[in-house]
């Protein structure tokens, strides 16, 4: 008996997920905790796998759709209980047909079905393949037992793009010669193109990105910071740090104390608009930017104002490697009171940064650079930094944000001090 495959909780307030894409193909034999497709969520993408063996029987879902919690997506079926596959069915002799006519069977149902092919290719290919009008029974399967690939489709698609050549339309004759027209760059170009679906993380980054841009009244200032003082101690300690605590000192735990303690002396920036009330919140959990391939996320260091240099650089280290490999869980990505990124680690030399709502600020990191400049009426080469806060102005003043900015530049500059203020 076939046991259906359900999309599973998915977490807190997550009710749907997009299809990403089957890692087995119907008819191939699956066991039991194998991954069988995976889903993405707006955060996070898992993998479904098989509560048990036999054989993957069918694929309701395809690639890029939408599936609900607790929907089937698919069926596995007994080994030796798999349905047959068209080519393996007993079919009765019958007199010759003309090749362009295709041949037919009668099922059991009275439905006639039509042999081309789209019975060895899942839902997601047989939906490929009808966009591109690629008939199936041209096509040569290269998967288990006859079975065509999306890769089987794709390569028969390139190459029709390649072959395809403009039709010429006839021309009439000028002054006894055809005159010539170009052909279409297009027709050219397409056998060029890739056409990428876009996962469903980057789909919501963008919604998100469009929203925070069009709700909040966003502002960005500016500021430098001379990073010598941070970088001697960098220098002088590291190395103890290390070993002491495990942990490598980087520039994040600087930053990050010196966010609680501006956060601290200007709690706006430490809130949250909802309608007519603002949320003034007495917790810090900061945001960390992380890249990943499928985009940026912002996974959340709580209660860093409990934490020590050493937690929150073990703390930073262990979400961007969760982060990188597609471990990361909606507990790590919840919440967040205000967020920092570093731009820096690309090059970046300055830029300004988006909010991630319904926080009220970010802070933005760059590159170091030598510059030339003025101290004690002298001009001197210092590691430099600029800043970027970018604040939504319905909640911050401009000397708000420019003051909380200034606070960040007075507390790295002097390291020291975060151990009282941070």
């Amino acid at each position: 008996m076939a046991a259906e495959i359900h999309v599973p909780e998915l977490g807190e307030s997550v009710a749907d997920a997009t299809v990403g894409r089957w890692l087995k193909q119907e008819g191939e034999t699956v066991t039991s905790g194998e991954a069988l497709v995976e889903l993405e969520t707006d955060k996070i993408n898992f993998e479904v796998e098989a509560e048990q063996d036999g054989v993957l029987e069918s694929i309701s879902k395809g690639e890029g759709e939408t599936v609900n919690v607790g929907e089937v997506i698919g069926t596995i079926g007994e080994s030796d209980g798999a349905a047959p596959r068209p080519e393996e069915q007993e079919e009765e002799p019958q007199a010759e047909q003309p090749e362009a006519e295709a041949e037919t069977e009668e099922t059991p149902n009275g439905h006639r079905e039509v042999e081309d092919g789209a019975g060895r290719a899942s839902p997601s290919v047989r939906k490929l393949a009808q966009e591109y009008e690629v008939d199936l029974a041209r096509v040569s399967g290269s998967g288990s037992g006859g079975r065509i690939t999306r890769d089987d489709v794709e390569r028969l698609i390139r190459d029709q793009s390649r072959t395809a050549a403009p039709e010429k339309s006839e021309e009439p004759e000028r002054d006894g010669k055809a005159e010539t027209q170009p052909a279409a760059s297009e027709d050219g170009r397409a056998a060029l193109e890739e056409r990428v679906r876009l996962s469903r993380r980057r789909q919501t980054i963008a919604q998100r990105l469009v929203e925070s841009q069009q709700t909040a009244a966003m502002l960005t200032t500016f500021n430098e910071v001379d990073m010598t003082a941070v970088m001697k101690l960098r220098k002088r300690r590291k190395e103890s740090f290390q070993e002491r605590t495990g942990a490598r000192l980087g520039f994040m735990s600087f930053f990050t104390k010196a966010a609680v303690g501006a956060l601290k002396a200007f709690p706006k920036v430490n809130a949250e608009l909802q309608g007519s009330e603002l949320v003034l919140k007495k917790y810090y959990d900061i945001g960390v930017a992380v890249s990943t391939d499928e985009g940026l996320v912002v996974p959340v260091v709580r209660d860093a104002d409990h934490k020590n240099f050493a937690e929150i650089e073990q703390g930073i280290a262990d979400l961007a490697t969760k982060a990188r490999e597609g471990r990361l869980t909606l507990d790590d990505l919840r919440g967040g009171t205000f967020t920092i990124t570093n731009g820096g680690i690309f090059g970046s030399l300055v830029s300004t940064p988006i909010l991630t709502l319904p926080q009220v600020a970010i802070l933005g990191m760059h590159k170091i650079q030598d510059r030339p400049v003025v101290v004690d009426g002298e001009v001197v080469v210092r590691p430099m930094m600029y800043l970027a806060l970018s604040y939504d102005h319905r909640v911050i003043d401009g000397a708000e944000a420019v003051s909380f900015l200034v606070r960040i530049k007075e507390l790295t500059e002097d390291p020291e001090s975060l151990l009282l203020e941070g």
